[in-house]
């Protein structure tokens, strides 16, 4: 957006500076408040600076980045946190709202298991607690370190915050495994949430917004003293790494154990094994919901069998055997006060609602998406609507719909660009799809921004310290053009006639976190570095499944350049791995096909260790490593379910045979794949034969 806004009469670039000099004010009496517990200045000045920081961005809607403290809350005192990897990841949950998408993934699993229509599947239904993932081990029955969930992969250790907790086993009781990893949620109990703002506000400190955030601050404190005074509760849910010789077979019991071994855990949990019993318990939780002393947004439904849990595995982020039931989504009707078209990393562009600020569940709206030109067109929405939004979980908001009946006359209708409102290249639908895209490419300063951004993101680089308002301004600047620009950063710096350190917001401390973050990512792996690429339809599954089939750059460089060549071993090698389609595999070989592209790789290479991708620890698996392919009906187990096992036990699973495949695994009515593979000389298993190798597990 360019020009004036209306309420502070402020041109673009003085709204920008403004909004840069808020930011860093209330980013810093966020940490003093957070971080030190010693805020300077009063409740009511706070708010006066959030108040105008928000109408600020409700003005000028891109300023509302990711980076922006209306887009947080309080402050993250990671650089005080060592990290850690998790030893089983954890993983977030699929969310359903209705009852149709929960029938859904109840025919998933049933799909996927082989199981007739009419035979039930028992869930264990529990209250979702709306409060901080945490892991906690044990070894010896001793508490020996605390974990937030993080990106799943990898969390903040927060083991002497946690210890302040009391309904935290520092010991488990004689019979408790010798080994242990328990999963659940730290939370604030709504009596104490509210007694705990009524003391804030005696003492002139600021109040916390709900209990959620107020947990969420309180356990990522510095100082574990101020921890320990926060009212902070833990519920106990499941189960993560567990010694052996644990004989629990049902997920109940694993709540069972819990409570046992001294875990507060839930009362308000349920077996179920219809979806009638299943609509039942939500209605009857959500009307219990304002009575509880905690806040839940949903139920969440896992499958109760654990051998059934193992069979289904996981997919990508999210276990197969596990379903958030959210709660109705928060609704509220504002105006639509302009249309914003918003440039991604691959070039599509997307319209974006610029709404009259309002509350949602809580959460100031001012922007909501309207996903693409046709969406705009079937629900009729035009400048100047009243309109219905909505937040469901923590979705961006969305239109619900246009409020025609409230019309005056004077709105208008929205003309798409057919031309990039960033770099002014022509912006094109390809058949098929929905979406317009500009054809600028790398010339197209939006693109590049966003590519930065995405390269920088939590599940790519995740490089603390340089949010979206950083790399923009950075960009800008001429301090960052390209992924390599971040590893040359520092060395450049000492040649800027205005280091960054000199520079507004800036000081000596901010700049070294900022190196310290930098040289802390010059090590990353594999899969991690492919997805942080932001190649079109390369997702943080594909990344894994392309890290897997190739195991290094160095490989995948070579495969790239050889599959130019469509009628090659290498293109459908490329095609075999699961998930590489033809379309995948266009706009994987577009990207390796380009030399701007292929140079910035060999800048990569020379700034970082990208480490080779290191298979899952599978034991003595005797397919790990090996490519299989499944053809024709199997009968002891559903396709999905075959390759799911076939991957947890190492192998790479493909859709399609090549002189590289070790195993084609036959079933009945086998086709074209059983006989490539006889004209190949690749080994053909029956199913009989396939789970005598893999042990029949």
């Amino acid at each position: 957006m360019n020009g004036a806004g209306t309420l502070f009469n402020l041109s673009y670039e003085d709204a920008r500076a403004r909004h840069k000099k808020l930011a860093a004010e209330i980013k810093k009496h966020d940490k003093l408040y957070y971080q030190k517990d010693a805020p300077e200045i009063s409740d009511a000045e706070y708010d006066r600076l959030r108040r105008e920081l928000e109408t600020l961005e409700a003005e000028f809607p891109d300023l509302a980045d990711s980076d922006s403290p209306t887009q947080n809350v309080g402050a993250a005192p990671s650089k005080g946190f060592k990290k850690v990897k998790h030893d089983v990841p954890m993983l977030s949950l699929s969310n359903v709202f209705s009852e149709e998408e929960l029938e859904d993934f109840l025919a998933r699993v049933r799909r996927f298991l082989g199981l007739d229509e009419s035979e039930p599947v028992e869930l264990l239904a529990e209250p979702k607690i709306d409060g901080l993932s945490c892991s906690l081990r044990y070894e010896r029955r001793k508490l020996v370190l605390a974990a937030t969930r993080g990106d799943g992969a990898e969390g903040e250790d927060i083991t002497e915050n946690v210890k302040t907790i009391a309904d935290v086993p520092k010991e488990l009781p004689k019979g408790a495994p010798d080994i242990l990893e328990v999963r659940g949620e730290i939370y604030m109990r709504r009596s104490d949430f509210e007694k705990l703002n009524e003391r804030q506000e005696k003492e002139g400190k600021q109040i916390f917004a709900n209990p959620r955030n107020a947990a969420a601050g309180s356990v990522r404190q510095l100082d574990s003293s101020i921890t320990k005074l926060r009212p902070l509760h833990f519920f106990a849910y499941g189960l993560g790494e567990v010694a052996e010789g644990l004989k629990i077979s049902t997920q109940f019991e694993i709540i069972q154990a819990l409570g046992k071994w001294g875990f507060q855990i839930t009362d308000q949990v349920e077996v179920l094994k219809d979806i009638k019993a299943i609509m039942k318990n939500y209605e009857g939780l959500l009307g219990r919901r304002a009575d509880l002393d905690y806040d839940i947004d949903g139920i969440v439904y896992k499958v109760n069998d654990l051998k059934l849990q193992e069979r289904l595995g996981f997919v990508s982020r999210a276990p197969r055997w596990a379903v958030a039931h959210k709660f109705p989504a928060e609704q509220a009707i504002t105006v639509i006060k302009g249309i914003d078209i918003q440039v991604g990393r691959t070039g599509a562009l997307t319209p974006v609602a610029r709404l009259e600020p309002i509350s949602v569940g809580g959460v100031v709206v001012s922007n909501a998406t309207l996903h693409n030109e046709d969406e705009i067109l079937r629900k009729d929405i035009r400048i100047g609507d009243r309109v219905l939004i909505q937040r469901a979980g923590d979705v961006i908001p969305q239109v619900v719909q246009a409020l025609a009946d409230k019309r005056s006359g004077a709105e208008k209708k929205f003309i798409f660009p057919e031309k990039c409102p960033a770099c002014g290249s022509l912006a094109i639908r390809e058949e098929g799809e929905v979406v317009r895209r500009c054809t600028g490419g790398l010339v197209c300063p939006a693109q590049a921004v966003e590519r930065l951004k995405h390269f920088v993101s939590r599940l790519a680089f995740d490089i603390e310290g340089l949010g979206s308002k950083i790399i923009e301004q950075f960009y800008e600047d001429g301090l960052i053009k390209s992924p390599a620009d971040i590893f040359r950063l520092e060395e450049k710096n000492k040649s800027l006639t205005v280091p960054i350190r000199k520079r507004e917001g800036w000081g000596d401390l901010s700049e070294k976190n900022l190196f310290d973050s930098i040289n802390a990512r010059r090590n990353i792996s594999f899969n991690r570095f492919i997805y942080a690429l932001g190649i079109r339809q390369i997702g943080e599954a594909t990344a894994k499944r392309l890290a897997g089939a190739y195991g290094s750059l160095e490989n995948m460089k070579a495969a790239m350049k050889a599959a130019q060549n469509r009628e090659s071993e290498s293109y459908a090698e490329l095609l075999a791995i699961e998930d590489v389609g033809p379309s995948v595999a266009d706009d994987l070989l577009g990207f390796f096909a380009e030399a701007h592209n292929r140079e910035i790789l060999d800048a990569l290479e020379a700034a970082l260790t990208i480490e080779p991708f290191e298979a899952p620890d599978v034991g003595n698996s005797p397919i790990a490593g090996k490519t299989v392919v499944f053809t024709g009906t199997l009968e002891e187990m559903t396709r999905p379910e075959a390759k799911a096992r076939a991957e947890s036990l190492g192998a790479k699973v493909a859709g399609s045979v090549s002189k590289n495949t070790d195993y084609v695994v036959a079933g009945a009515d086998a086709g074209s794949k059983l006989k490539k593979a006889t004209e190949l000389g690749v080994t053909v298993l029956t199913e009989t034969q396939w789970l005598e190798l893999i042990g029949n597990v």
